[in-house]
C-alpha cells in the first residue's frame, strides 16, 4: 500500500481500562490503526518490535512511568522522532518539559482534544 494511503498507527499507553478503549474507539472511528498498552513496560515492547506514528501517553503508569517511557524512547535514534501526546491528570508541572511532547493534554480530557492532537502529530512533516 502506497505510504500515502497506509493508515497511521497510535500506540495508546494508558492504564484506565475504560480510558484505554475511549481511546481505541475514537481513534479508530477517526481512521487510525490502534494499538494499546496498560503500562510503561509493554509500551517499550512494543515500540521496540513496532513503529507507531504517534504515542499517546499517559504519565501515571504502572510498572514504568510515563517519563520514563519518554526518556526511553528519546535515547534511541531509531524512536526519538515518534511525537507524543502525553495526557496527565497530574500536577507534574516542574517535571513536564513541554518541549519534549508533540502535545501535553491536562485530564479530565475531551476525547476530541486527543483526537485533534494526534491528528496534528500524525500529519506529514515538511521535508520528511
Amino acid at each position: 500500500m502506497p505510504s500515502s494511503l497506509r493508515r497511521s498507527t497510535i500506540l495508546v499507553v494508558e492504564d484506565d481500562e475504560e480510558l484505554r478503549n475511549l481511546y481505541r474507539i475514537e481513534l479508530t472511528m477517526a481512521g487510525y490503526t490502534v494499538a494499546i498498552a496498560a503500562d510503561g513496560v509493554t509500551a517499550l515492547e512494543w515500540v521496540d518490535t513496532h513503529r507507531p506514528d504517534v504515542i499517546v501517553l499517559d504519565w501515571g503508569l504502572p510498572r514504568l512511568g510515563g517519563r520514563d517511557v519518554q526518556r526511553e524512547i528519546a535515547s534511541h535514534a531509531e524512536t526519538r522522532d515518534i511525537p507524543i501526546v502525553l495526557v496527565t491528570g497530574v500536577a507534574a508541572d516542574g517535571e513536564i518539559d513541554p518541549a519534549d511532547f508533540c502535545y501535553v493534554l491536562r485530564k479530565p480530557i475531551d476525547i476530541e482534544e486527543v483526537v485533534r492532537a494526534v491528528r496534528a502529530c500524525a500529519a506529514p512533516r515538511s521535508g520528511s
